[in-house]
């Protein structure tokens, strides 16, 4: 799986979000920032991100995935 085909089906699912996905061969890196996180703990970021990609990742088609799921505000304090 491409990163762009990854990036473009997490851009469906949070339009709101600022989007990059790096990586290849089963491996990838997602950073997002939106307001979609406002109020939600890292795992239940985790897991919205990781609901849109499941199907990919029980394929195998997407090996792993580590995440930076920030808001907004966590952004510019970083």
């Amino acid at each position: 799986m491409e990163t762009g085909q990854i990036q473009e089906l997490l851009q469906v699912a949070f339009p709101d979000c600022e989007i990059t996905v790096e990586g290849g061969d089963g491996k990838y890196m997602v950073h997002a920032v939106g307001s979609v996180f406002e109020g939600l703990n890292a795992l239940k970021r985790q897991q919205a991100v990781y609901g849109v990609l499941n199907q990919h990742i029980s394929s195998g088609a997407i090996h792993a995935v580590s995440m930076r799921l920030l808001t907004p505000g966590e952004q510019v304090a970083s």
